[in-house]
Parts: structure tokens; C-alpha cells; sequence
């Protein structure tokens, strides 16, 4: 259990409190920015999602540096991600900024990637994260981050940028899962 694992760890651990903070009403006063209102709470939420969204930049950062890449550091890492991600575009949905299709398209096709590393790690393979699928992740942050930010600071300009955001993630999403899974499908044809 090295430290880039315990910074992937904590990330998880931030998921729950990130939920509180967006589910639960708490009465902590709304700024008006441009043509939307934010809730305070939104914003207190979407800066620890942002923290701990941040957390995988240091985590990767800091195992490529110290040569520390571990096979748990490559699944515990976007799983992590898979989790922080999903619980906040459910989130959205929830309070009707994002909408439920796109955001279920959006989470099988993580679940059907995760199946796919499972089967991957029964055959002692470890499939770790392309290039796409790192900017399928930071698009989906984006699109979470604006989301709950009610698109500020571009709500100024009334431009939805999270919403933006969210449409080219989902279009990625399917575009990097169809990938993933055309280059990496020899591990189903030849698991056992």
C-alpha cells in the first residue's frame, strides 16, 4: 500500500461525504450568477468533487515519478474514478441538471468496461487505461464539475458549458468503450 494507492483511497472515501453535501438540503444561502442561481451547497460540493478529482492527477503523478505503478494502483485507480464520476452524474440527474439517458449511457459503458478488466484480472492480465479513456474521464469531470457549478463562470454569458461538456463526454464515452473493447476483446475470446 504504497502512497499514489492511499491518495486513490482517500479519493473513494471523499465519494460519500461528496453525496451528503449535494443530496442533502442543507439551507447555506444561493448566489445569483448570470442566468443561473447556485446553491451554496452546490458549490461546496462541487469544490470537494473537484478536490478529489484532482487527487487522480496527483495519485498517477506521483506513481510515475517515484516508479511506483502498481497492478492494484491500476484498478484501484479508475475504479475510483468509475465511482467519484457515476456518483455525481447520478447526483445531477437527481437535482435535473443532466439527463437520465445520457448519464446511463454514460455508466454502462463503465460497468461494461469494468466487467471487461474483471475477466482481464481472472486470466492475470491487468488492462490499465488508454488515452481515450483518460479524456472520456477528464471530459466527464468537466461536465460534472460545470454541472454543479451551474456552468459558472460562463452562466455570466449564458453559456451552458457543463452541458456541453456532457454531450462530448457521452460521445466519447461510446467512442473510447467501443475501442477499449475492439483492442483489448482477445482477453473474452480467450478467457477460459
Amino acid at each position: 500500500m504504497n502512497v499514489p494507492n492511499k491518495i486513490t483511497i482517500s479519493r473513494i472515501f471523499l465519494i460519500p461525504i461528496f453525496i451528503i453535501l449535494i443530496v442533502v438540503p442543507f439551507d447555506w444561502g444561493e448566489y445569483s450568477i448570470g442566468e443561473y442561481v447556485l446553491p451554496v451547497d452546490h458549490l461546496v460540493a462541487a469544490i470537494l468533487f473537484l478536490i478529489a478529482s484532482f487527487t487522480d492527477w496527483v495519485d498517477g503523478y506521483y506513481a510515475r515519478k517515484y516508479n511506483l505503478v502498481t497492478n492494484l494502483g491500476k484498478f484501484l485507480d479508475p475504479l475510483a474514478d468509475k465511482l467519484l464520476v457515476s456518483a455525481a452524474l447520478i447526483c445531477l440527474v437527481e437535482l435535473g441538471l443532466a439527463p437520465a439517458w445520457l448519464v446511463i449511457i454514460i455508466i454502462s459503458r463503465e460497468f461494461a468496461v469494468t466487467g471487461l478488466r474483471l475477466v482481464a484480472a481472472g486470466e492475470g492480465i491487468v488492462l490499465a487505461a488508454g488515452q481515450m479513456g483518460k479524456l472520456k474521464t477528464t471530459l466527464q469531470i468537466g461536465a460534472a464539475g460545470f454541472l454543479l457549478l451551474h456552468h459558472f463562470p460562463f452562466s455570466y454569458i449564458g453559456f451552458p458549458i457543463g452541458t456541453v461538456f456532457l454531450y462530448a463526454a457521452g460521445l466519447i464515452t461510446v467512442i473510447s468503450g467501443v475501442d477499449y473493447f475492439v483492442k483489448n476483446w482477445h482477453v473474452m475470446r480467450d478467457s477460459k
